[in-house]
């Protein structure tokens, strides 16, 4: 033990220097840290903060355990419209998380999309949480606010005026009727005498208002129509007692019952000699609109727009029908109507066209409609005429609005103009975040479909409309203009004139177009497009504007090329020629064989060869054709293994412009 002790203290003495060199190191180190006093405070300031970020990081350490304690909570209150970093806040989850799971589903959506119904069932389902959802637009309903206060107070009902809606058929006569029954021109100052626009009328009957809304009868104004079937309580089916049933009849009435507002079918041009009003109740009975005379429970009123026929009858039918439906409103109350028409006018600025539902409207209310709000500066009946009032039932042109509502709009009266324009301004962040969501959300779907695409053709374009109404009904017809391979695509759709801004998106859009209806551009914005290379097409009926887009679309899909069968004949005999090789003797079956098209050789049934005809004889002589019946000999360029019994067939192909 003494040896090990005294080796231990021999190798401490050996080591001894190097301890030395240790020393001298520390002492080094210690020089530093006196000369450079500033380091130390560095060291103290860097310790500081490293401890801030200790805390920081122990406090975000604590944080799942409160998250695990909020999870306990299986249920959460949603609003309906929901955007996806919302509701992963709502259920204390990352939004990667929530994306994740979305796309794991096959649907992409950024973290500002909103959530439809589907995803929000799904992504409670995967989370384990209840979700109920609340009525999010509430906050800026006023509509329903203005409901509950309507149930709240006093009513004082009276007799109100019944809202009449005329569909049918385009040039059925429906508002030549109108023009009867109003003794006014209205058909006269309409493009091509067809219906562009809704219109509001009033009539007066043994001292009773009627209040007609004219609806277009072109299939392209379906949406117009089934919007004018909502502010209606009698709708007025137009059938031509000469022409019957026809397709836009039929969508009138399936809107008609939908809205399950009462019909009465008035069946016009009986004046005609080909009026057959039986084929009409016949045809009707087979779309479930039988006459009260046949058992139904229907009125059919044999009317003519021309001679004034049954027009008292309608007018007495729509009374008691409305007599039945018992139609009442309290005129005392605040305005509630309903917008069926808007336009920019050019020094008048955003004009509606409403009809009462409830309440009064008066000169100097404060409204909002939808986005657009303001204090009603004039009111104008249906003959232009200035008004103060108008009481529930009755047509008026609103004037004073700060924006051009949406057509369907609900109009109502407010307190102050801070009420107005908080509800409209809501409306309006509402309606462009929804807006928004649309533009950026896609399905794999929808990626995969985009990728196919690739040469997909489009045919941009930008809308000006004079009102809204026909600018709804013109971007749903173009949009179904389309096919596989080429569609188009609306740059822009906005109502009012064309404007200098417009053909400025349309010259950086390559190959766009500006369509006008009932609009015209000005001298300086023809300049600037003739300048721009831009075409602007102005239009007043609406078909035109469809065809010609339709015929542009069809212009740029890639031709169809098409066969046309020519002729057939069937081999009897092969001869060998010199130099010339094999040629068929043949009797033409069908049609005629000609030199220089193309043919097949069929052999059993299929195609063997497809070539050109080289030589064609009839006897001797060359021929340019044989007919039917006859025999010829045909020599087929390139091929010479042709048998007894084949076919010989002949065709050319045609050229064709793609129909959508």
């Amino acid at each position: 033990m003494a040896d090990t002790n005294i080796d231990t203290e021999e190798e401490d003495m050996i080591v001894l220097p190097d301890l030395n060199v240790g020393i001298t190191i520390n002492e080094e180190a210690k020089k530093k840290k006196q000369i450079d006093p500033s380091q130390i405070r560095t060291t103290k300031k860097t310790n500081f903060v490293m401890q801030g970020i200790q805390r920081v990081g122990r406090k975000r350490r604590r944080r799942p355990s409160q998250v695990q304690e909020v999870e306990a909570i299986s249920a959460i209150e949603i609003p309906e419209e929901i955007r996806v970093y919302e509701f992963a806040e709502k259920i204390n989850k990352s939004v990667s998380e929530v994306i994740k799971e979305l796309f794991s589903l096959g649907v992409m959506f950024t973290k500002n999309d909103f959530l439809d119904k589907d995803s929000i069932e799904i992504l409670a389902d995967t989370f384990g949480v209840n979700v109920t959802t609340v009525n999010d637009q509430e906050a800026f309903d006023y509509v329903k606010a203005y409901d509950e206060e309507g149930e709240a107070g006093e009513q004082h009902l009276v007799e109100r005026a019944p809202v009449i809606t005329i569909m049918g058929h385009v040039d059925h006569g429906k508002t030549s009727l109108l023009d009867y029954i109003r003794s006014a021109k209205v058909a006269a100052g309409e493009a091509g005498g067809i219906t562009q626009h809704v219109g509001a009328y009033m009539v007066e009957k043994n001292g009773r208002n009627i209040t007609f809304i004219d609806t277009p009868g072109h299939e392209a104004f379906t949406e117009m129509r089934s919007r004018g079937a909502k502010v209606t309580d009698i709708v007025i089916v137009v059938v031509a007692a000469d022409d019957g049933v026809k397709p836009q009849t039929k969508e009138a009435i399936e809107h008609a019952k939908a809205a399950g507002v009462p019909i009465i079918i008035a069946v016009n041009k009986m004046d005609k000699e080909a009026a057959n009003p039986d084929l009409v109740k016949a045809q009707l009975a087979e779309l479930g609109i039988t006459p009260i005379d046949w058992g139904g429970e229907h009125e059919f009123v044999p009317v003519s727009a021309k001679t004034g026929m049954g027009i008292e009858d309608l007018l007495e039918t729509i009374l008691l029908q409305a007599d039945l439906l018992e139609l009442k409103a309290d005129p005392s109350r605040e305005v509630k109507a309903t917008v069926i028409e808007s336009s920019l006018e050019k020094g008048r600025g955003p004009v509606a066209t409403v009809v009462i539902e409830d309440g009064t409207i008066r000169v100097g209310d404060i409204v909002v409609a939808g986005i657009a709000f303001g204090k009603v500066k004039a009111l104008l009946n249906d003959l232009g005429q200035s008004v103060k009032e108008a009481l529930p039932g009755e047509p008026v042109v609103v004037l004073g609005l700060s924006e051009v509502p949406g057509a369907g709009e609900t109009l109502i009266s407010v307190k102050t103009d801070k009420i107005a324009r908080e509800y409209a301004k809501k409306k309006a962040e509402y309606l462009r975040q929804k807006e928004l969501s649309k533009t950026t959300k896609v399905s794999l779907d929808d990626l995969s479909a985009m990728i196919a695409e690739g040469a997909l053709k489009t045919l941009p374009v930008i809308i000006k409309a004079d009102v809204q109404g026909s600018l709804e009904a013109i971007k749903g017809s173009l949009e179904k203009i389309r096919n596989s391979e080429t569609k188009v695509h609306i740059v822009s759709a906005g109502i009012g004139g064309i404007t200098e801004s417009d053909v400025a998106l349309a010259s950086a859009s390559s190959d766009c177009i500006i369509l006008g209806f009932h609009v015209r551009p000005t001298g300086i914005v023809k300049e600037k497009a003739r300048s721009a290379g831009v075409e602007i097409k102005t239009y007043n009926i609406i078909y035109d504007l469809i065809d010609d887009v339709t015929n542009l679309v069809t212009g740029l899909m890639a031709p169809v090329i098409r066969e046309e069968n020519i002729g057939q004949a069937i081999v009897r005999e092969v001869f060998a020629v010199p130099k010339l090789g094999h040629i068929a003797g043949c009797i033409v079956t069908d049609g005629t064989i000609n030199r220089g098209v193309k043919i097949r050789v069929i052999r059993d049934g299929v195609i063997i060869y497809e070539g050109s005809v080289s030589s064609l004889k009839r006897f001797k002589d060359d021929v340019k054709e044989v007919g039917k019946g006859y025999e010829c000999g045909v020599g087929i360029e390139g091929y010479t293994d042709i048998k007894v019994g084949d076919y010989i067939e002949s065709f050319k192909e045609v050229e064709e412009k793609a129909k959508l």
